[in-house]
């Protein structure tokens, strides 16, 4: 078997596993949640469902704003299958498979591996440190349950200066023997992504709200309190990187933050449809990415082949997007 086609087999691979993985979860939490879905309207279950689709697409937006900062700027379709068939990694045992997915599928459309690494992790820090920001402000009780994230935001602001990013990731290549970035950071990428991260926070709440509101919540500050509870407990879910896909430790945090405005059997139900439908979100979003890939024929960003792609120098050349 030639190199081209046992990585063709490879990612095939991972796509159906992680695609599998998905949706076993989505058919485990199904006996969990059947009796809470059925006290939500279909209006209101599609709404929360549209509200992820947008967060899901902010999300990747983040991601794509700090590619471009740092010298791979990819058109959006592009992007967006690199980014959403990455993400199913987090459905797979282990924290790593999100990250070696896209430098794998991101090395194809030409962007250096070094360059995916940093732009993976980086969009990490602006959603941890974001979340933690907007659920200061918005979910002010859950903190009395959580107050030690507010000890995160501090340090996590500064790993976000642009010098210091500069300076670890530097550090970091030269001790792997790999040549530095070639382009900076700047703080315009780095606000381009946070603005993103806010629209994702918003949506995310947005899609809470409307499931809170069908389970009895009354009034407009739920979405204020949603949109800060999601976020904390998105952020809870990735600090302890024990739990695959934040399981567990997101709907406890929600649990604790949705109580003032739910009962204690409501707080539960609004958590376990919300992770059910994140997921959801999560794999149509890579079903998309799979079936425009191949009514495109361009999957071969993702085996190997040559099919329409991103032209760059290798892994330490530029991307030059193609209209």
């Amino acid at each position: 078997m030639t190199k081209p086609t046992r990585r063709t087999a490879l990612r095939a691979a991972f796509v159906v596993v992680a695609l599998g993985l998905g949706g076993y979860a989505v058919a485990d939490q199904w006996p969990q949640v059947r009796e809470g879905l059925a006290r939500l309207s279909v209006p209101l279950l599609v709404g929360s469902l549209a509200a992820v689709l947008v967060a899901l697409a902010a999300s990747m937006l983040v991601w794509r704003a700090l590619l471009a900062d740092l010298g791979s700027p990819l058109p959006v379709r592009p992007a967006a299958r690199v980014f959403f068939l990455g993400q199913l990694g987090k459905y797979l045992p282990g924290s790593l498979w999100p990250l070696l997915a896209q430098m794998e599928l991101g090395r194809d459309l030409g962007v250096p591996r070094p360059r995916s690494a940093a732009a993976f992790v980086l969009g990490m820090l602006v959603f941890l440190g974001s979340g933690i920001a907007v659920g200061v402000i918005a979910a002010g009780t859950a903190l009395t349950h959580h107050p030690w994230l507010l000890a995160l935001l501090p340090p996590l602001l500064l790993a976000l200066h642009p010098r210091v990013v500069d300076a670890v990731v530097g550090a970091a290549l030269r001790r792997l023997g790999k040549a530095p970035l070639e382009r900076p950071l700047t703080w315009g990428g780095v606000l381009r992504a946070a603005g993103w991260a806010g629209v994702a926070w918003l949506a995310y709440g947005t899609h809470l709200a409307l499931l809170a509101w069908g389970l009895g919540a009354r009034g407009p500050g739920v979405l204020v309190l949603a949109t800060g509870a999601f976020a904390l407990a998105w952020a809870a879910g990735l600090i302890v990187v024990v739990a695959p896909a934040g399981l567990g430790v997101r709907e406890v945090v929600l649990v604790a933050a949705l109580a003032p405005v739910l009962e204690e059997g409501s707080t539960l139900i609004a958590a376990l449809c919300s992770r059910l439908i994140v997921t959801v979100g999560d794999l149509l979003c890579a079903l998309l990415a799979v079936t425009a890939s191949k009514r495109r024929r361009d999957f071969g960003h993702f085996s190997g082949g040559s099919g329409n792609r991103v032209d760059g120098e290798g892994e330490g050349g530029h991307a030059s997007p193609k209209a």
